[in-house]
């Protein structure tokens, strides 16, 4: 029986309609043959029987084997992720029409699944790209297969430069073992500092891949920090503008009172100076308290469209002491708050040019790179470098004589305010430090 089984479907049917039809016809033809009819009336029905039996027979192969077609068809479009074949249905009662309306429902049901698919595919990548959070897929090979583009600034490359690496060249091999979660001090082109891991296992088209998430803690401990710092000097603004108001009537009193009465010329001179050291330091104190009372009120930031070339230049212009080179780079036009992002750039600009003179240098130089959607502002300086890191962003602390210890601070607050960051370091080809400003050149959409 081989060579039945090797018969297609359609085949089959035809032989079985053959011999299904053969014994009827077979039949009358013999009844032809022997019944005394003329030759001519048995050759004519005889070939109309023949041939009525060839008909029928091929007539209901293709009623039983279109059907089928049909509905391979479909199916296979099903298959390929087309859902615009659907079967007519000219009578629901009969078996073969509930069949095909059975498979018009399954691909209903296909399309609205496919269709959830995707939107939950497009709505969980537009999570990911819009989080603050570094996150890293990695198959079994811990290669990476999916980067957001946290996980891009974090790692200072585009996603198609990262794609296919191994998580040891990437400096990610200590992250896939382990505890999970804990936190870790890692130190990455885009972001250093205390981050916290969690780990998991998703699959994607039937493959396992180990997620990774890293979430900067630093930022959230500075903004706790700042927290704390806008309610000590709010305290402290209170405290000692109560105290610094009645100091100054008092010494201001206490000059009426000489000029009213004869004082002996050296008792008097004495006097002067002193009442002269108390106005003075009360002035003093209190324009210090003023300017510290600007990080307890900084507004949220006002976005408006800002060309960085054109910002660059125009502090540039406002520094009079020392040259300030620009080195141009790409157009870039930023959505941020112009006051803000301008009195930042002055801050770093005024540092540079500070560290520059006491060292004896020649110049600052302001730069900008476009990196994995950021745009890297960089202020660079022939100073001394940085030696006391840890005290950089304290509030209150200077090495500057008559300096305020503020301008780092509000600069990095307003770099966070628009979704950027704040780093110095050393400048490794040459003497002198780097003030990086790194902001999203997407903000705001």
């Amino acid at each position: 029986m081989r060579w039945w089984r090797r018969l297609g479907h359609d085949r089959r049917i035809l032989v079985l309609t053959f011999l299904l039809g053969l014994p009827g016809t077979g039949s009358a033809i013999v009844l032809l043959w022997i019944g005394g009819y003329a030759g001519t009336v048995r050759w004519t029905v005889a070939a109309l029987l023949v041939l009525a039996w060839l008909a029928l027979a091929i007539v209901l192969r293709e009623q039983v084997a279109r059907p089928l077609g049909t509905l391979a068809n479909m199916l296979a479009a099903l298959r390929e992720g087309d859902f615009s074949i659907r079967a007519r249905i000219t009578d629901a009662s009969d078996p073969l029409s509930l069949v095909l309306m059975e498979v018009n429902a399954l691909e209903e049901l296909l399309r609205n699944q496919r269709l959830g698919a995707v939107e939950a595919t497009e709505t969980l990548r537009k999570v990911l790209e819009a989080i603050d959070v570094a996150v890293f897929a990695f198959d079994p090979d811990e290669t990476l297969r999916l980067v957001n583009r946290a996980g891009e600034r974090l790692l200072g490359q585009p996603a198609d430069r990262l794609t296919g690496r191994s998580a040891r060249e990437l400096r990610l091999d200590d992250a896939l073992g382990g505890p999970a979660p804990r936190t870790l001090e890692v130190s990455f082109p885009g972001g250093t500092g205390r981050w916290e891991l969690r780990r998991s296992v998703v699959r994607q088209e039937g493959f396992p891949l180990q997620l990774l998430a890293l979430s900067d803690l630093s930022r959230a401990l500075r903004e706790e920090e700042r927290q704390a710092w806008k309610r000590i000097i709010r305290v402290l603004s209170h405290e000692i503008n109560n105290s610094l108001a009645p100091i100054k009537s008092i010494a201001g009193s206490l000059r009426s009172v000489m000029g009213r009465h004869r004082v002996q010329p050296e008792l008097g001179e004495d006097l002067e100076r002193g009442l002269d050291v108390i106005s003075n330091r009360a002035e003093s104190l209190g324009r210090f308290m003023a300017s510290y009372a600007t990080l307890a009120r900084l507004p949220q930031p006002t976005l408006e469209p800002v060309e960085v070339g054109a910002l660059a230049r125009g502090v540039a212009d406002l520094e009079t002491r020392l040259p300030v080179d620009i080195v141009e780079g790409d157009a870039v036009t930023l959505a941020a708050d112009p006051d803000q992002l301008e009195q930042a750039l002055i801050n770093l600009v005024r540092n540079a040019v500070d560290a520059t003179l006491e060292a004896g240098g020649s110049g600052v130089r302001i730069r900008w790179v476009r990196r994995s959607g950021a745009l890297h502002l960089l202020v660079e300086d022939e100073g001394p470098g940085l030696a006391d890191t840890g005290n950089l962003f304290v509030p209150f602390y200077t090495t500057k004589p008559g300096g305020s210890g503020i301008g780092l601070v509000l600069t990095r607050q307003i770099a966070e305010g628009h979704g950027g960051t704040l780093e110095l370091e050393n400048r490794s080809e040459g003497r002198g430090a780097r003030a990086r400003l790194v902001l999203p050149t997407d903000l705001g959409g």
